[in-house]
């Protein structure tokens, strides 16, 4: 059987052969985000199924596929869906594509999701900048063997997203007329929704946002040296002294609202790279 290490360059060499150049931007795109990238000029759609090794993602709002194409006079590669710890995939299985981007040869990662707001200033809608996280997932992608062509053993986290792209989506939020936020993403393992409770100890700790993705590619982007920006579009907000049922349609139409956004803003921050 194939090493993680070997499944990654299968899988990287696949993709490879169907391409004109190489990417160096990738996108990774949350819950009803897929079209956050409507700005890429498509050269190539690939089906995760298409994929050796890829898992299958089974999330609602996961349309499973890999585009490729010309976004912002970048080449850029762009995955409709991404894969998570409550689907039953591990850390390693939720981080190869992030792998297979590196070995392709991105360099700068974009990560969406769609997240429950904490911050009672936020309003469902809202785009806000992750500018740090707190991972209470208790999984970790780099636990195991370290690989040192991949990274460091112990990689840095003081500075996991970058303040160059931080202050350039700032800066095209302020062009485009869109507000944006920034706030501290906390990542769950889910599926179940927080509790009140969870929620106001989520605040209190210093979270703005809560979902159930990012962490782990995030953690193992960091690894491999990527520049990472992170955006999370604030689906609901949370009220623990007045909570109401969340329900997966409103947050996908939340998400699909927001996502002509989300595109505009990462075709203007990618042209400053």
């Amino acid at each position: 059987m194939n090493t993680y290490h070997q499944q990654v360059e299968e899988a990287a060499s696949f993709i490879q052969g169907k391409l004109d150049q190489n990417p160096d931007v990738g996108i990774l795109t949350g819950t009803g985000l897929g079209d956050s990238a409507n700005s890429l000029a498509i050269s190539n759609s690939i089906s995760y199924a298409e994929i050796p090794n890829f898992p299958k993602s089974t999330s609602p709002g996961h349309a499973g596929k890999l585009l490729c194409g010309d976004l912002s006079q970048h080449s850029c590669m762009v995955m409709q869906g991404r894969f998570h710890l409550y689907e039953g995939y591990t850390p390693l299985e939720v981080t190869f594509p992030i792998r297979v981007m590196r070995t392709l040869g991105v360099q700068t990662l974009v990560v969406t999701n769609a997240a429950g707001g904490i911050n009672p200033v936020l309003t469902p809608g809202d785009i806000m900048i992750i500018k740090d996280h707190i991972n209470l997932t208790g999984a970790n992608p780099l636990i195991g063997p370290n690989h040192d062509d991949w990274g460091d053993r112990f990689p840095d986290m003081s500075a996991a997203y970058d303040s160059q792209l931080i202050s350039a989506t700032q800066d095209a939020g302020w062009t485009l007329g869109i507000p944006i936020q920034t706030g501290i993403y906390a990542g769950l393992r889910g599926p179940s929704l927080e509790t009140p409770a969870e929620v106001r100890y989520l605040a209190t700790i210093g979270a703005e946002a809560v979902g159930f993705s990012t962490i782990q590619e995030v953690i193992a982007a960091r690894h491999a040296g990527m520049q990472i920006l992170g955006l999370s579009i604030i689906a609901n907000v949370h009220r623990p002294d007045r909570p109401e049922p969340i329900r997966v349609d409103d947050v996908l139409q939340v998400a699909n609202d927001a996502a002509v956004k989300v595109d505009q803003i990462i075709s203007t921050v990618i042209k400053t790279i």
